[in-house]
């Protein structure tokens, strides 16, 4: 059986080792909400002692309508995360 592991940020991924979250938002939208999701994570992955990263696209290029939201773009949604 191959093993599969990444070592990132001090903490490993893979098989063997506790289970990591990555999560977040689809699209960036507005701050407020990506702070607001962002504190959350972060508050209950600490509290279950689990390592995390939060994620977030600031251009979804692949919607199901091209009038759909794709996000703030890439300057507005560095600035966000």
């Amino acid at each position: 059986m191959n093993v599969l592991t990444h070592k990132t940020s001090g903490w490993t991924i893979g098989t063997g080792k506790p289970l990591s979250v990555i999560a977040g938002l689809n699209v960036l939208e507005d701050e407020g909400l990506s702070l607001e999701v962002g504190t959350e994570l972060k508050r209950v992955c600490e509290q279950l002692g689990l390592p995390y990263v939060f994620k977030a696209s600031f251009d979804k290029a692949n919607r199901s309508s091209i009038k759909s939201f794709r996000g703030p773009g890439l300057e507005n949604g560095l600035k966000m995360l």
